[in-house]
């Protein structure tokens, strides 16, 4: 399937959710990064859902690194040149929704992209090669493109891998690993 198929069919199956699922699935997504031998890094930068999407809630995950002291950073996306700027997670940021309901921090203590080791990518789909289809904006391709070459791109999945993702574009950034409540893919 090509992308604009892939999101709609992922759309249409996130909806049909229900919260228990949400609540489940996510925990369990929790508990199989905790598996990962990944946890020697400093700075991991992590995605906050947005639950009208009924995207994983990434608040488990939130406390897996804050219970291993990790530094987290937080994204603020500019919708007019589809860059983010990244925010250090203290006990003093305020989360405000933005006017796409995305969760983000208003301001606080800039992270370089240089310094980030660790992306939790959120998708729509991937594929077995760790393609992955987005909401089709281009911010966290733009956002990778800019990492370290060894920064660890670990996308997050409510379901499992595609055989293929059709019209896979040059500028798209490949995932490292993705993590299902069930399976790890390692790419």
């Amino acid at each position: 399937m090509n992308k604009p198929e892939l999101r709609q069919k992922y759309k249409d199956l996130r909806l049909n959710l229900s919260e228990d699922n949400i609540e489940d699935w996510s925990l369990q997504i929790a508990n199989q990064l905790i598996r990962l031998d990944i946890w020697q890094h400093s700075f991991y930068h992590l995605f906050l859902p947005i639950e009208k999407q009924k995207e994983i809630n990434t608040e488990y995950i939130l406390q897996v690194l804050a219970g291993k002291d990790k530094n987290i950073v937080l994204s603020k996306s500019d919708f007019e040149t589809r860059e983010m700027t990244h925010f250090l997670l203290t006990d003093n940021t305020t989360i405000k929704k933005n006017r796409y309901d995305i969760p983000e921090p208003v301001d606080g203590l800039e992270v370089p992209v240089s310094k980030i080791d660790v992306v939790f990518v959120p998708l729509l789909a991937f594929d077995e090669k760790g393609n992955r289809v987005g909401y089709g904006k281009g911010f966290y391709d733009n956002f990778l493109a800019k990492c370290k070459p060894d920064v660890l791109k670990i996308g997050l999945s409510f379901f499992e891998s595609e055989t293929l993702i059709l019209n896979v574009l040059p500028t798209d950034i490949q995932l490292d690993l993705c993590v299902t409540p069930t399976r790890i893919y390692n790419f």
